[in-house]
């Protein structure tokens, strides 16, 4: 008999994660329309860009092999500078954020990593981080495989509400957990799964809230503005991290995977100055840096105007991708009760919303029959919630329209109506 492998806490606790059943049920129902990946345009990925870039990167012998070669954890200054002045750009900020030290600014592969470095380096079995409900369900893994104690806090088509994060924050000073609180986590832009956006009004409010119930512990929030550039009606909002002065509560991550190349996989985030080090430290015994070249090409595309052109692109094939799924939505859904959605503004995902009886997850009646029957895949809603909430909605789901044709997306919207209708008992 063979001794028995003993995985750690952290293993265990990182088991049975949502991103790779909902993996494998992709796998498994390979036959379907999936509404469900959230993966990139295919067709919108940059092939002749990476190429140029890396042709007139390594053009140069001497020069190439520095590139080849490893960089260091945070990222090399002259590339950090590259990426402040594009977050300058972004922000609208007049002098180019030359205030900002570079030593809070931290290249990274992509944001996810961020996001389990900052969770590392904040959290303890039993801490708790306030989420918006209902928010990236990836992110939800990331908490649970920390041992993070994870509070949802209502949110609404503007976002996370301030009043209800008040409310949040003093239930759990009323009950001596205040000190426990170590981050609020809000997706400010066309959040991931439900597309919504914090509202202008809300963004100063929300900081405003973290700040003031920051007392025996200093709390941070950590916006995730991973589809920022992604914005298709409408003018873009300031981050919430441009209202913190002090830059001293707000950490802010932003990636190239959605609006560039996910192959690529850069990333960038900045962090109070008191995170930096733990941050940095946690990083370098991971990777010590993320991939040089690849950081060296989005800095070389962020400066020849290459990616602004590509962005503008794959904009105006997102846009046409959002409004076939809306449209389709309108004629397929339009007789059946009790249906409502979102009309995302930017971003990559519709959310949908089922009567309250009709559930969705993967062992429901209708994920059976969409998949099985109907051939068509979506992201049931209840993993945008924590698994041990009571108050979890059942009857919701996450619809993509970012892998699809504009014809696979209305064929897509065609058979789930027709799962939903026969669940339902309609037609």
């Amino acid at each position: 008999m063979h001794p028995v492998l003993r995985l750690s806490e952290h293993a265990q606790r990182s088991a049975d994660q949502a991103i790779g059943f909902l993996m494998q049920q992709a796998v498994e129902n390979a036959d379907c329309i999936s509404l469900a990946a959230g993966l990139v345009d295919e067709q919108s990925l940059p092939v002749e860009a990476a190429r140029e870039a890396v042709a007139e990167l390594l053009s140069d012998v001497a020069a190439g092999r520095k590139i080849l070669q490893y960089g260091i954890t945070p990222g090399p200054e002259p590339l950090r500078r590259v990426f402040r002045s594009y977050l300058a750009e972004l922000e609208k900020h007049p002098d180019g954020l030359k205030d900002l030290p570079l030593s809070q600014l931290m290249l990274t592969t992509g944001s996810q990593q961020l996001l389990s470095l900052v969770s590392q380096a904040l959290f303890n079995p039993g801490d708790i981080c306030l989420i918006a409900a209902p928010t990236y369900f990836v992110f939800i893994d990331v908490l649970q495989a920390a041992g993070a104690r994870i509070i949802p806090v209502h949110a609404d088509e503007n976002g996370m509400c301030p009043e209800a994060l008040e409310k949040t924050l003093q239930q759990l000073e009323t009950e001596g957990q205040l000190h426990r609180v170590r981050l609020v986590y809000v997706v400010s832009y066309f959040e991931n799964p439900s597309g919504i956006s914090v509202s202008v009004e809300r963004r100063p409010k929300l900081l405003e809230m973290t700040q003031r119930y920051s007392r025996s512990n200093r709390i941070l929030l950590l916006e995730d503005a991973a589809y920022r550039e992604l914005i298709y009606d409408g003018e873009p909002a300031p981050s919430i991290w441009s209202f913190d002065k002090t830059r001293e509560t707000v950490i802010l991550a932003q990636t190239f995977s959605k609006s560039f190349s996910p192959g690529i996989r850069v990333g960038f985030g900045v962090l109070p100055q008191q995170i930096v080090k733990a941050v940095s430290d946690l990083k370098g015994n991971e990777d010590f840096g993320s991939a040089h070249l690849n950081q060296h090409i989005v800095a070389r595309v962020l400066k020849n105007g290459v990616y602004a052109r590509h962005v503008e692109t794959v904009r105006n094939s997102y846009r046409q991708k959002r409004d076939a799924m809306l449209a389709a939505a309108e004629r397929e859904f339009a007789d059946v009760p009790g249906v409502s959605w979102v009309r995302a503004s930017g971003g990559m995902y519709v959310w949908m919303k089922l009567p309250d009886h009709v559930e969705t997850g993967f062992s429901s009646e209708l994920f059976r029959r969409a998949t099985q029957v109907d051939k068509v895949m979506y992201v049931p809603g209840e993993l945008a919630y924590p698994v041990d909430w009571p108050q979890r909605p059942r009857c919701e789901m996450r619809l993509s329209f970012g892998v699809q044709s504009v014809e696979g997306i209305e064929e897509g919207i065609r058979r789930l109506a027709r799962a939903v209708k026969a669940v339902m008992g309609i037609g």
